[in-house]
């Protein structure tokens, strides 16, 4: 049976970039994965990709530490695309040379096409390109040509085009870099023959598909937090075994002003799914009672949701499955092969070891945006699909320190003037992430003739195209300015505003 995806694979060398490549590849309705650099070539074999695409790194191809992959990954018969980093591993390797020239490239470059190109077929001889590289490929290994140069790099591009293995040393998968997706396209089209079928269509056909596969005629409940994740998850699973499902609302206290009452609406009225809405804030709360330390946090409220679950559960018939709204970067934040943890998502990294489900985990595989198209494709409400990301510990890794009632209250209430500033300033569809963040702490201040002691409230905003990265959107003054005037004169408790500008990275999205 054919598989209704071509699959290209990417091999992570370090790049701050491989996550961007991936998506672009998914954007040109390819599916997409990522590999760590240790892969094997039997492991690639096994996958049956129709592309491989090696990612930049920061490091020089000479170090002593440099990233290597499995050399039979250059003998497999399924085409190669070097990009940065890959494109001087792909040279030196295969016999190249690579060398410094004592002259860096970083920033927007002027390149020339000196050859005739398979990538860079019907564009321009000269173009734009992004570079970022030290080092540059000085001499091309046998069987391959120069394509392309730059005043500092004699050979920017190169092509095998019989043994179907490329290099660039730009990136082509950034923005700064205006004809890249078509160089991605040609690799992607004309060279590994890809079909382009990763659409939001074919993607709920495979997870319906999958989920049926998976469930069969078991019982499955789904956990819903009132974000896009879930929400989408949720009507996924329902798209695939109807009935079968029973979706269990915690109201955990740690929710958003209103994220219940709309959640009830949803999908009771316009799913008209089994719900059952479990009010344990009580219960999340005495678990939180002196904790301080994120990941501490983050591991109890993944454990009591399970637990909560495993008790609904138990009063239901043959329950056996757990839906999830897991997504591609909680998968890599939490701690890959070859990525670092950044932090535990409580539906990956803090799961308890003991856990009764099995998953069901629908979005495992895809980015934010392609969760909302597909969303959009299942019928979901504007301000379900569009509304913007929530941890899903919710407001208890948002109140930095201990979690306490008095705290929440504080902060559900100026985190809901932020929301409502942003959307009158016609900018919430706009920005990734706007919310607010309460540090336990107290700072002086003086309303009307008298002193206080209250609370600092931080208003963060990013953009962002998957939450792999992120820059501080400068929001207009005027907009700030409303910000901080209702919140010190709506909000008791607190008597200070201020604006987070920093990028992600080296700072996270949330704060913990």
């Amino acid at each position: 049976m054919t598989e209704p995806f071509d699959t290209v694979l990417v091999v992570d060398l370090g790049a701050q970039y491989a996550q961007l490549i991936a998506r672009r590849v998914r954007e040109a309705h390819v599916h997409s994965e990522i590999v760590p650099r240790d892969v094997t070539a039997a492991e690639i074999a096994s996958r049956r990709p129709v592309g491989i695409i090696l990612s930049g790194g920061p490091a020089s191809v000479y170090d002593d530490d440099a990233y290597r992959i499995d050399r039979e990954i250059f003998d497999l018969d399924v085409p190669i695309l070097g990009i940065c980093y890959g494109h001087q591993l792909l040279a030196a390797e295969l016999g190249g040379e690579v060398a410094k020239t004592g002259r860096a490239e970083f920033g927007r470059t002027e390149m020339e096409v000196v050859a005739t190109s398979k990538l860079m077929a019907d564009l321009p001889a000269t173009q734009t390109v992004w570079m970022s590289h030290r080092d540059a490929v000085t001499e091309v290994p046998p069987g391959f040509v120069p394509t392309a140069r730059t005043d500092a790099s004699p050979v920017a591009a190169m092509e095998d085009v019989a043994g179907a293995r490329y290099g660039v040393q730009f990136h082509p998968e950034v923005a700064h870099t205006p004809r890249g997706m078509e160089v991605l396209k040609h690799f992607l089209y004309d060279v590994c023959g890809a079909r382009p079928t990763w659409t939001s269509h074919s993607i709920i056909e495979q997870a319906v598909a999958a989920t049926r596969s998976q469930v069969g005629s078991g019982r499955v409940v789904c956990g819903l937090s009132g974000g896009v994740d879930s929400a989408v998850a949720a009507a996924l699973v329902h798209e695939a075994v109807g009935d079968q499902l029973t979706c269990i609302f915690v109201n955990t206290g740690l929710l958003r002003a209103g994220e219940p009452e709309q959640v009830e609406q949803t999908f009771r009225g316009h799913f008209s799914v089994d719900l059952i809405h479990v009010d344990a804030s009580r219960r999340f709360l005495d678990r939180l009672v002196g904790v301080t330390d994120p990941e501490e946090k983050r591991k109890i409220i993944g454990e009591t949701f399970i637990r909560v679950f495993e008790e609904v559960a138990a009063e239901l018939t043959d329950v056996r499955f757990l839906v999830q709204g897991t997504l591609y970067p909680d998968v890599i934040e939490s701690g890959t092969r070859d990525a670092a943890k950044i932090k535990s998502h409580h539906n990956v990294g803090g799961l308890p070891e003991d856990m009764e489900f099995e998953l069901v985990e629908p979005l495992r595989d895809l980015f934010k945006d392609e969760v909302r198209a597909v969303g959009e494709e299942l019928g979901l409400p504007e301000e379900i699909v569009w509304r913007q990301p929530f941890p899903g510990p919710g407001l208890a890794v948002r109140v930095i320190g201990e979690v306490t009632p008095e705290r929440l209250a504080i902060l559900r209430q100026a985190d809901a003037i932020v929301a409502e500033e942003i959307r009158r300033a016609g900018l919430y569809r706009d920005i990734w992430q706007a919310f607010a963040v309460l540090p336990a702490i107290r700072t002086v201040g003086v309303q009307g003739d008298g002193r206080t002691y209250a609370y600092p409230l931080v208003v963060r905003a990013v953009s962002s195209e998957d939450a792999m990265t992120a820059d501080w959107v400068r929001l207009p003054y005027d907009v700030l300015e409303r910000i901080s005037s209702r919140v010190i004169n709506e909000v008791e408790g607190i008597n200070r505003v201020v604006y987070d500008i920093s990028s992600k990275p080296p700072a996270t999205i949330e704060w913990e």
